[in-house]
């Protein structure tokens, strides 16, 4: 499975990025580019550290379940999976070079990670290995959902 901690992944993820223009065109969803783009960044943020957000209830339930069943083996992400929603994109246009620069900034930064302690909304407290993986088909998830 690949991973955000391994450096060719990050490089690729990277690449990808910098393919997404304000003529990608989404394949499942409601969001635009800008809103992908800043959902993806507000993401990482939490996952860096630098926005801690509560657990829901729901995922105090089923969190543990639904996170095995992502984990389970390498496919990627079901369209149309639920965000949280805390980061749903409500303004409908911004800076798309810039937010894929903020992007780009967070993904490097994995090279460094020290937010061990991560607790994830609905998943729960993650340990470093699946904090790789789930950050890495996070991005892939949006990417593929803009055809990058």
């Amino acid at each position: 499975m690949e991973s955000i901690f391994d450096k060719e992944t990050r490089e690729r993820l990277i690449e990808r990025i910098n393919l997404v223009n304000e003529n990608n065109t989404r394949q499942w969803g409601k969001m635009n580019v800008y809103q992908m783009l800043r959902h993806c960044s507000q993401w990482e943020e939490m996952t860096l550290g630098k926005k801690k957000l509560k657990r829901s209830f729901l995922g105090r339930l089923f969190g543990k379940l639904a996170l095995r069943s992502v984990l389970k083996d390498s496919s990627p992400l079901r369209r149309n999976t639920p965000t949280i929603p805390e980061f749903i994109v409500k303004e409908a246009s911004g800076d798309i070079e810039a937010e894929k620069k903020k992007w780009i900034g967070m993904i490097s930064e994995y090279g460094s990670f020290s937010n061990g302690g991560f607790v994830h909304p609905f998943f729960g407290r993650l340990t470093k290995e699946q904090i790789g993986y789930i950050a890495y088909k996070h991005a892939d998830h949006h990417l593929r959902q803009f055809n990058a």
